[in-house]
């Protein structure tokens, strides 16, 4: 989770790397209630739909168990799998601090969960969003040295002045990607896996587009922060994903200083097209 704009340092109780401690004990009964209301019902819909590269890291993190995960617990098997560990936030933290974590191979996660009331929606990502949604996908190997890269690359991205191009990468794939397998499109982007309408509509829904993945198509293509997407990029493997971003992405920034964003909902000549969506949905939520 990263946001800019932050005026001073880390607040009141963080650490200088904005990290604080989960404090697992003082969750409620009523909170971790929270998170098994929210656990099954995802992980009962995902089954046919997440990857299974994702599904594998819910069984492997044993995220179930008797509420809200202790990082310290999972931490020790993450770790084991793919160095990667996560660690506790008090909110949204700067951009050159989310970057140096993932580029150590630490996930910042808030350290809040929503309330009974806000199960269905909740703009700011809590322990549900961040550990059931991205961290999963943490125990795949190639995956996780994605994520790794994407880091050194916000390293890099923040000094070149190209962040807006690379945030929309993280967006159209960690936040909302689908990977094609041999049994059709699946799910691995953490906003779709931990929303339960999300991870109907974009699978199912005739609206959005469905283009194969392309990353400099990718990082000219603005996004949606509000609502359903427009478009989804596909994957055909983690692994391209991976070398896409292992690349140096010093002409690409050239090239996309010179070109001009493609709209939202655009469908371009060049365009491998898996789904010509109708658009229907977010013309009805513009009326």
């Amino acid at each position: 989770m990263s946001a800019d704009g932050f005026a001073s340092g880390p607040p009141p109780g963080a650490r200088a790397d904005w990290t604080i401690d989960q404090a697992w004990e003082g969750y409620s009964p009523a909170e971790h209630q929270v998170w098994i209301t929210l656990y099954e019902r995802q992980s009962s819909l995902l089954e046919g739909r997440a990857c299974d590269p994702f599904l594998k890291g819910l069984e492997a993190l044993d995220l179930h168990r008797s509420g809200i995960p202790d990082f310290g617990r999972i931490n020790a098997e993450l770790n084991r799998l793919t160095g990667w560990s996560v660690v506790a936030v008090p909110g949204l933290v700067p951009d050159d601090v989310f970057f140096d974590h993932l580029a150590n191979r630490r996930f910042p996660a808030g350290q809040f969960i929503r309330k009974p009331d806000e199960v269905d929606y909740l703009r700011e990502p809590d322990i549900f969003h961040d550990v059931f949604g991205h961290v999963p996908m943490l125990t795949d190997p190639v995956f996780a040295d994605y994520m790794a890269a994407y880091g050194r690359g916000g390293q890099r991205a923040l000094r070149l002045g190209r962040l807006a191009n690379l945030a929309r990468l993280y967006w159209y794939t960690v936040e909302f990607g689908l990977l094609q397998t041999p049994q059709g499109a699946r799910i691995y982007g953490a906003g779709i896996v931990s929303s339960h309408a999300e991870s109907i509509f974009a699978l199912d829904d005739p609206s959005p587009n469905r283009l194969g993945f392309n990353l400099e198509r990718v990082m000219r293509t603005p996004y949606r922060i509000d609502d359903f997407q427009q478009v989804y990029f596909v994957v055909p493997s983690l692994q391209v994903l991976l070398d896409a971003t292992l690349q140096d992405f010093a002409p690409i920034y050239d090239r996309l200083a010179r070109a001009s964003d493609i709209p939202i909902a655009a469908i371009r000549p060049t365009d491998l097209v898996l789904t010509r969506g109708t658009q229907a949905y977010a013309l009805s939520r513009a009326q």
